[in-house]
């Protein structure tokens, strides 16, 4: 199983210049940070370091499938930004949306490395 995580990280650094351009979400700038829930993510160590997974888990996703798959992640992730929207400044619930949507995206990572490209 580790040879498939190197192969999937190894993927993700030959496509990183792609990475950045495939998907429309911009990781959080805690500078224009606006709702309850954004200055909270930003005030808060470990919910800032999920959003730095989050995104970066995100973008090499969404480098690295086929338009179509793409489209739908990219759904989700407007879906889950409302649904963290909504948990406002509660920390707990903040933590179990990134939990559940880090979850989702390594989900993903994890069917693309069971594919492979080799």
């Amino acid at each position: 199983m580790q040879w498939i995580a190197r192969t999937v990280l190894a993927i993700a650094i030959a496509s990183s210049s792609a990475a950045a351009n495939a998907g429309e979400y911009a990781p959080l700038d805690c500078s224009k940070a606006k709702s309850s829930s954004e200055r909270t993510i930003c005030t808060n160590y470990s919910l800032g370091q999920s959003e730095a997974r989050m995104a970066t888990l995100f973008a090499i996703a969404t480098s690295l499938v086929a338009m179509g798959q793409r489209g739908n992640i990219q759904d989700d992730q407007r879906t889950w930004l409302q649904s963290r929207e909504s948990c406002g400044k509660e920390l707990a619930c903040l933590r179990k949306s990134y939990a559940a949507r880090i979850e989702q995206l390594e989900n993903v990572m994890a069917g693309i490395a069971s594919r492979g490209p080799y």
